[in-house]
């Protein structure tokens, strides 16, 4: 296969790998939000993750489990940023990037 071909593989796999992570954090945003009596949702209607609340634990519950959900979300968050970064790196060291 040719260099491009292994390139658009690893840049797909990557892409997946991001939004899966990019889940996950939303998912744990939901759970921070669901054990935080402020941030609950209680009109029934859907609505967005409020991942700036909880990212910087405004109006979260100060209780340890929830508090480590919210560690493992900065986490997730963390590393879909690292990700961006390490592709940002890779395109720029490719020749012709």
């Amino acid at each position: 296969m040719a260099s491009g071909t292994w390139f658009f593989i690893a840049s797909g796999m990557w892409a997946v790998a991001m939004i899966a992570v990019f889940i996950q954090a939303i998912r744990l945003s939901y759970r921070i939000e669901e054990r935080s009596p402020q941030l609950r949702n209680r009109t029934g209607l859907p609505r967005y993750a409020a991942i700036p609340f909880t990212a910087t634990n405004r109006k979260v519950a100060q209780d340890a489990e929830t508090q480590a959900l919210r560690r493992r979300m900065i986490l997730m968050l963390g590393l879909n940023v690292l990700g961006f970064l390490l592709l940002a790196a890779i395109l720029a060291l490719t020749p012709g990037g």
